[in-house]
């Protein structure tokens, strides 16, 4: 649970530019690729990702501009990028002039649970995080064994 702002905007900013990163590395084509066999493309996740930061804020009294459905799927690779950069950045913005520290431990019904918005703050990082990993193709918390490779080195062995 995230106790103040500065704190959870620290972590937000990391996670919002790793997210972007791998975002930015999809295609128009890649946005078909099958994830799962009910309908989750990459095209599906990228768009839940955008579309999440205001779904899983709608509870809340915080108003910022962000999609708000998750479908249907855009079929432009740049246009969720910069849809996710313009609700993240519409996020960010809000957050830090419409609400206050005590705000967090303000007390919301999600998904018929009561809990301190510092909590909500949270899960919307996990759940960025749980959809990007099923994506992940760049490496995030370390190179990826590709991202090794084109530097002309091996992968550690784990």
């Amino acid at each position: 649970m995230f106790i103040t702002i500065d704190h959870f905007l620290k972590s937000w900013e990391y996670e919002a530019g790793v997210t972007h990163k791998l975002l930015s590395n999809l295609t128009d084509d890649s946005l078909k690729q099958e994830i799962t066999t009910e309908n989750w493309t990459l095209g599906r996740l990228a768009w839940h990702t955008v579309a999440s930061i205001r779904i899983i804020l709608s509870n809340t009294n915080l108003a910022f501009d962000a999609p708000s459905k998750d479908w249907p799927v855009p079929d432009s690779a740049q246009f969720i990028v910069d849809s996710y950069q313009q609700a993240s950045t519409s996020f960010i913005q809000s957050l830090k002039t419409q609400w206050i520290d005590r705000n967090l431990e303000e007390r919301i019904n999600f998904l018929g649970q009561d809990i301190p918005i510092g909590t909500l703050l949270l899960f919307l990082i996990q759940h960025q995080n749980h959809h990007r990993g099923q994506m992940t193709v760049p490496g995030i918390y370390g190179p990826s064994k590709e991202e090794w490779a084109k530097f002309g080195m091996e992968a550690p062995k784990m």
